[in-house]
């Protein structure tokens, strides 16, 4: 993943910044209009790390462009290239998305060192959910701890252990990270969940936290249907293949819990803590493939909304008594 894409209307630019960057790692390639650009994208989409795209171009234009392209591949570093009667436009751009701009003319050492410093900044964003960098952006002090009500989800997946004994690293590492987490963290996203973190095959996602919604524990189920939805259709697909299936149980749990910031002089971590962390990974253990499991409290929640089926009382470490579970109809 180490292609950069330049899309510019002007010969001439696309020629200096060519230039400008032939001793560089990357593998540089040019498209004359934001279509072209696309199209190139999409039949590069997992090898592509940067696209700077001009902001004036005929046809569609550079915020359009690039809009585009973090639906093909919301990985992809995306730099607006802009003249200076532009700058508030391209300033707007960030704003909305777009990870940084350059601006022409350009120095060629400054826009090395430019492009260099978007793509760092776009690199670590990634080890922090965009939900914690944006209330971080806004205010620091807003992610002080607190304890409110949230849902936790806990995705695992089934058999893996035995599978990882089969498969080399590199094949397994690519099926848990496209396969896997990419597809359930997308969904989980669109629901409006954060993923707090990947534990070896599992997936915590937390609804609440952050940000507070009313709906929080029916977008928490409705996203465990989709997963599961999800992982049948890409395991009927690995099913063509030696060594691979995608069969994943998950758990629910609602209920108050502490969320903050949390962690060692050197390495923090903002996470949710507490019983429904707990109970939402013991219903995740206890879910064979394909089911969902959820606690009596996520169930009153959905008010009719989502059907489930109440299974027998389990016992909880660290409860006094055993809970009422139901099993997800969907």
């Amino acid at each position: 993943m180490n292609k950069l894409v330049l899309i510019d209307d002007e010969e001439g630019v696309r020629r200096s910044v060519a230039r400008a960057l032939k001793r560089e790692s990357y593998q540089t390639y040019t498209a004359a209009n934001g279509e072209a650009g696309i199209t190139f994208i999409k039949k590069n989409r997992d090898q592509i790390a940067t696209v700077i795209s001009d902001y004036k171009m005929p046809g569609l234009n550079g915020l359009e462009t690039l809009a585009a392209i973090g639906s093909i591949n919301p990985e992809i570093t995306r730099i607006i290239l802009t003249g200076y009667a532009t700058m508030e436009a391209a300033i707007q751009a960030t704003n909305e998305g777009i990870d940084g701009f350059l601006t022409k003319p350009f120095d060629n050492v400054e826009l090395r060192a430019n492009i260099h410093k978007i793509s760092v900044r776009k690199r670590l964003k990634q080890f922090v959910p965009e939900q914690i960098y944006k209330k971080i952006e806004k205010s620091p002090i807003a992610l002080d701890p607190t304890f409110h009500e949230v849902s936790i989800l806990f995705s695992d997946i089934r058999g893996f252990t035995h599978m990882s004994q089969k498969v080399p690293p590199a094949k397994l590492a690519a099926f848990l990270n496209n396969d896997y987490f990419t597809p359930m963290g997308e969904i989980a996203y669109t629901h409006n969940g954060m993923v707090d973190k990947h534990i070896g095959d599992s997936i915590m996602v937390v609804f609440g936290s952050p940000v507070e919604r009313r709906d929080d524990t029916i977008r928490a189920v409705k996203a465990a249907v989709a997963m599961q939805q999800k992982a049948k259709e890409i395991d009927r697909v690995l099913a063509t293949q030696n060594g691979l299936r995608l069969k994943i149980g998950i758990g629910i749990a609602t209920g108050s819990a502490f969320s903050g910031i949390i962690g060692s002089l050197r390495i923090k971590e903002f996470t949710s803590i507490g019983m429904p962390v707990n109970i939402a990974a013991r219903l995740q253990g206890m879910a064979r493939a394909e089911e969902i499991l959820i606690c009596d409290t996520t169930f009153q929640k959905l008010a009719g909304k989502i059907d489930a089926k109440p299974l027998p009382p389990v016992a909880v470490k660290g409860l006094d008594g055993p809970i009422t579970v139901y099993k997800v109809k969907y």
